[in-house]
């Protein structure tokens, strides 16, 4: 054996294993050290004497031996002490005391495990980054649970039948006796057609337009999923991200249409089911078939009626596009406009410009995909010739506004019948209106009676042409409508003539300032500016004013009124006549009504004040928004607009002694389930009776002695007033028996069909008069209406009216007169007073040529801001000053106000 495999000598009483530990407990590692590395062999043997230090070596102090029980015990012993093999030995040095000098292995390290989070044994960021175990297995999960959710709800979900949802319906409309009128208005107005029926460019159009992967995809389309949920979760557009399958399980087999996420499951599984069991000919049939394109019209067949008057396979390439286009929201689409939805925002300008963009949009998609010829799309650049919204013969003649005015209360009056828009488009109402078939005929054909005999625009196309008439009439006791005339035809003639037209009412206005007087009083004008309000008195119809002509109208205190250019007014007469008898023209208001004078109204208006006279026009009926120039003195001339049906309800008024009834159309409303709605009236009494009256009695003087004769009824009791406007540009005659109030219009508008802003024209020559006067064609079309339909009804007389107010003469006679007599009112104070502005009298050329007003000696307005032109006839407007929001600046007395105030139901319906 070599030296250097022989084994050391062995120490005695301890054998070989006490050898190795003595020769190990004088090293930190696990050898023991060479030897001579401390000096001699006997350093690892500790002695009490000989050691280099206290503990030195595997002995304690003083040389005892310390006792081991194995090699567990000690690594045991040497973990409690804290060491760690392989540590630097203490500061005792290598055989010195201190921490963990030979105490055994250190402890393992923590281990990591996949749900550890934040991650055990990491310092810093690392610590907050998860693992990629923990990530994977999250993922897998996920996903796992994702197939079996979608596993089970494909599953469990149903496909619902199609008959099941698709049964909205129509509604019935009914005569005011019960009998039908016309079933129209619910989802039903649709007819199913087969695909072979449908042309190839439609079906092209949608899908190029909605869904190009339609024929490939499961149903379903994943980012237009997420998407819509996206939306949903943070309150966006809830709209969007659906395929055609979606939109077609939408339309035709779920009854919930919400927005909600549950619902957007379902509609989802059902989709997939749907995508992958039913053909996908049957789907894009059943969806084209189901859609709503607008216009009532529910399935590509009704749409092509509703915009082209043609079956659907007679479709081309455009007009397939645009009608995808109203899948979009036909709302803001149709270029007919919607502004009963959105005023602003869907008018017919900007729905044209939105349509055509779209359509153009869908033929590029199409030439894209292949699906049309580029020969063939540079044929359509512009928006096909697309028909009135009035397509449905059921809705000619009258009936069309007759249904929209019914739905008009149903939607407006939401708060009392419970019946929405939405709900209405369902359908499933039957609702009885107020109107009165035979009224309805007669009042037609009274106007078209007229119209045959007197308008003739190809032998007078420059006077003729566009004229137009309307018409209602109003139960007086009840404020019911029973008839309307609306136009031609409501299929051909858009707009309800008998609701707002912007046509100005003239001296039909006059009544409000009669009444006003009457109820509030005039002041004092010798108490100046300092007088109370309070302070009135009551006026009596055998009150004077002066009829003359060119009058300088005055405030409450006697100040001349100016304008805002300083410039004074003088009012003129029809015809620029003085009524009554120089020098001071003085006429009671009788006769001022009956013979339609301005200076006297315009005078009695500014006494009474124009916040009353306003206040009186609306307690009889008529709509805030229809009154125009409320500060100005021509406002009691009738520069305002209300509507046929509201004037007719405001004289109605005066004709149930003051008890005002708000007009309305719908007597009962039922659903499948029985009556849902039944009208009560709530009537006010606006007016006292004593002051509704006399109002009526001085009405009745129109009609038997002044400019309203061709309105007498044979042994009928009749009051009426005529209206004429500035520029003769429309013409009126309202008047009421005590059973019915009726109000007739005539105005003439550009020729521009299209545009919902026409112009007002002049009606000079037209039906070859010289003026169109309240007193002609109006009245002439009233009393033929009435005489038939009052026929069979009883006669009833008007109450005999009871003395009211005092007489007031605001120019003081020389002389005082011990009495009021009607000899006192035929005598005129023989000398002028402060107030009397002799007849040579005129603004100065700064002044009279008027500016903002329009008013020269002429009659010749400037228009601005609505400035009436010539002087009135019947009473009608002259040239008074008004305000700058009443017209447009084309001279007209008002100018073009379009559509939209003054309705039935009073906002705009422009």
């Amino acid at each position: 054996m070599s030296e250097h495999r022989r084994k050391p000598p062995q120490p005695q009483g301890g054998g070989r294993a006490a050898a190795r530990r003595g020769q190990s407990g004088s090293s930190s590692g696990r050898r023991a050290a060479p030897r001579g590395a401390s000096g001699s062999p006997a350093d690892s043997y500790g002695s009490g004497s000989q050691g280099p230090g206290p503990g030195s070596g595997s002995y304690g102090t003083g040389g005892e031996e310390r006792p081991y029980e194995g090699r567990a015990a000690a690594r045991r012993a040497a973990q409690r002490g804290g060491g760690r093999r392989g540590r630097p030995a203490g500061p005792g040095g290598p055989n010195g005391p201190g921490p963990g000098r030979g105490r055994g292995r250190a402890a393992p390290p923590a281990k990591n495990r996949i749900v550890d989070y934040p991650r055990a044994g990491k310092d810093g960021w690392r610590r907050w980054t998860p693992s990629w175990k923990l990530v994977t297995g999250l993922f897998i999960g996920f996903v796992g649970s994702m197939v079996a959710v979608a596993g089970i709800g494909y599953a469990m979900v149903g496909v619902p039948d199609v008959a099941q949802t698709a049964t909205a319906q129509n509604n019935v409309y009914l005569w005011s006796d019960g009998s039908p009128m016309v079933s129209t208005g619910g989802e039903t107005n649709r007819q199913i057609v087969n695909l072979s029926q449908i042309p190839e460019a439609m079906q092209w159009a949608v899908i190029s337009q909605e869904n190009k992967t339609f024929y490939s995809d499961s149903g379903v389309d994943p980012k237009g999923i997420a998407r819509a949920f996206f939306n949903m979760a943070t309150g966006g557009q809830t709209q969007g991200g659906s395929t055609i399958t979606q939109q077609y399980v939408k339309n035709a087999r779920l009854d919930d249409q919400s927005q909600t996420i549950s619902r957007k499951f379902r509609e989802i599984f059902i989709s997939v089911k749907v995508g992958t069991t039913v053909d996908k000919k049957e789907i894009l049939a059943g969806y084209l078939n189901s859609a709503y394109y607008g216009r009532g019209a529910y399935g590509i067949q009704a749409a092509a009626r509703a915009y082209f008057n043609k079956d659907a396979f007679k479709l081309n390439p455009g007009e397939c596009a645009f009608l995808s286009a109203m899948l979009k929201g036909a709302a803001y689409y149709d270029p007919a406009g919607q502004t009963s939805i959105d005023p602003t925002g869907a008018t017919a300008e900007k729905n044209s410009v939105r349509a055509l963009r779209q359509m153009q949009d869908t033929l590029n998609k199409m030439v894209e995909g292949n699906h049309l010829s580029a020969t063939e799309r540079a044929k359509y650049t512009k928006l096909p010739d697309w028909k009135n919204p009035r397509s449905n013969t059921q809705l000619s003649g009258q009936t069309g506004y007759l249904v929209d005015l019914a739905n008009s209360y149903l939607v407006t009056h939401s708060d009392e019948t419970g019946i929405t828009a939405e709900k209405l488009r369902l359908g499933g109402y039957r609702i009885r209106t107020t109107f009165d078939k035979k009224k309805v005929t007669k009042l037609e054909n009274a106007v078209k009676k007229v119209q045959k005999a007197n308008i003739d625009p190809k032998l007078r196309p420059k006077t003729d042409t566009h004229v137009q008439f309307g018409g209602a009439s109003v139960d007086a006791k009840t404020g019911a409508i029973v008839a309307i005339y609306g136009g031609e035809d409501a299929t051909r003639h858009f707009t309800n003539n008998a609701d707002a037209t912007g046509a100005q009412v003239g001296s039909t206005f006059k009544p409000f300032v009669l009444a006003a007087a009457m109820r509030d009083g005039v002041r004092d004008p010798s108490g100046g500016k300092d007088q109370p309000q309070d302070e009135r008195t009551q006026v009596s119809p055998k009150s004077r004013f002066s009829g003359k002509n060119k009058l300088k109208i005055k405030n409450y205190d006697g100040t001349v009124w100016r304008d805002e250019k300083d410039g004074e007014w003088l009012q003129r007469n029809d015809g620029n006549e003085s009524r009554g008898k120089p020098p001071n023209y003085l006429i009671d208001l009788r006769e001022a009504m009956r013979e339609s004078v301005n200076s006297a109204f315009v005078q009695l208006g500014m006494d009474v004040g124009l916040d009353k006279v306003k206040q009186a026009a609306l307690d009889a009926g008529l709509k805030e928004n229809s009154l125009t120039g409320t500060s100005f003195p021509s406002f009691s001339i009738g520069i305002s607009d209300p509507s046929a049906i509201r004037m007719a309800g405001s004289y109605a008024t005066f004709a149930k002694s003051g008890e005002q009834n708000d007009p309305f159309s719908v007597l009962q409303v039922d659903d499948k389930d029985g009556e849902i709605y039944k009208h009560k009236g709530k009537p006010t009494q606006a007016f006292e009776s004593v002051v509704a009256d006399n109002v009526t009695d001085i009405l009745k003087t129109v009609v038997e002695e002044g400019t309203g004769k061709n309105a007498r009824l044979p042994g009928r009791d009749v009051a009426g007033k005529t209206g004429t406007t500035d520029g003769n540009k429309s013409a009126w005659f309202v008047g009421y028996t005590p059973q019915l109030s009726t109000a007739i219009g005539m105005f003439r508008l550009d020729d521009n069909e299209k545009n919902k802003s026409r112009k007002f024209e002049k009606m000079y020559g037209t039906g070859g008069q010289d003026k169109i006067h309240g007193a002609s064609f109006p009245s002439e079309i009233w009393h033929d209406y009435m005489l038939e339909a009052l026929q069979g009804a009883p006669v009833e007389k008007f109450p005999k009216p009871e003395p009211i107010g005092e007489i007031v003469n605001p120019v003081p006679s020389p002389t005082p007169t011990p009495s009021a007599t009607p000899t006192d009112e035929a005598s005129p104070t023989p000398s002028p007073t402060p107030s009397e502005v002799e007849p040579s009298l005129t603004p100065s050329p700064s002044k009279s040529r008027c500016g903002f007003f329009g008013c020269d000696g002429n009659g010749n307005g400037n228009g601005n801001g609505g400035g009436p032109g010539d002087g009135g006839t019947d009473g009608g407007l002259s040239p008074t000053p008004s305000p700058t929001d009443s017209g447009s600046g084309n001279g007209n007395g008002g100018g073009n106000r379009g559509n939209g105030n003054g309705g039935f139901f009073g906002g705009p319906t422009n």
